[in-house]
């Protein structure tokens, strides 16, 4: 009678336990759905949408960039490195070079403007090697995540394939032959420190510096306000950024 009676409580703790294993492996089934889902979000719509919006980002700042002016009279402006400028304000009394800060300042920007008409496709291929654990942590990221995410993944291609666009401008209108002799001027001056005579390195890292800044621009703009997200894909996803 008494192992009868065992055999009972030994059974119904067995069936209690295999209750209990059950019920834990049911319930990590549901978070693992859920951290795939949210509500009626799915890893595709995850995925699709922050691409969509990235797509979005990245080709209005392309087209705005390598518009005329678009570096040139935008707040993305490209200056002289702070030593050309040393050099640009000695030559100012000297013949031939009196506006030589103005006249660089413009051919660099031009330079970079033809340049970003190439950073679109280069983007998009990053874009499309997107992962949903790539997504998932740019939606749930910073506000800029998107953006870096971008740079750590195409800068060393756009810079590749910007500076010999920016090379070949410069040469269009002869700056790179007017910086050299500006310098070779410079250098001649008595008491001066003599200094390099090339832009390109320079030019390149300060396009892609404002190409970045207006991707980024682009991010919060999507990322903070509900209007421009212009399709249903776009409000559901970032619906759930705005819940964090």
């Amino acid at each position: 009678m008494k192992k009868g009676l065992f055999l009972m409580l030994a059974m119904g703790l067995l069936a209690h336990t295999a209750q209990a294993q059950f019920k834990d492996a049911l319930n990590k089934a549901k978070n693992a759905v859920q951290a795939v889902t949210d509500g009626d979000l799915t890893q595709d719509e995850i995925g699709s949408g922050l691409k969509e919006a990235l797509n979005i980002g990245v080709s209005e700042a392309s087209s705005f960039l390598s518009a005329k002016d678009g570096y040139f009279k935008s707040p993305y402006k490209i200056l002289m490195p702070e030593e050309a400028q040393k050099v640009a304000n000695k030559l100012k009394a000297v013949p031939g070079f009196a506006n030589v800060e103005a006249d660089l300042t413009e051919r660099m920007n031009r330079a970079a403007e033809d340049a970003a008409t190439k950073a679109k496709p280069i983007f998009l291929a990053a874009i499309k090697q997107m992962t949903f654990q790539d997504a998932m942590k740019i939606l749930s990221g910073n506000p800029d995540a998107a953006t870096r995410y971008l740079e750590k993944t195409t800068y060393q291609a756009l810079y590749a394939e910007f500076k010999p666009i920016i090379q070949s401008s410069l040469d269009k209108v002869n700056a790179r032959t007017y910086w050299r002799e500006a310098v070779g001027a410079y250098n001649k001056l008595p008491l001066v420190t003599k200094t390099n005579p090339e832009l390109d390195d320079h030019v390149t890292k300060m396009a892609l510096v404002g190409l970045f800044g207006l991707v980024e621009e682009k991010e919060k703009g999507i990322r903070s306000n509900v209007s421009l997200r212009n399709s249903e894909l776009l409000r559901k996803v970032f619906a759930k950024q705005d819940k964090k």
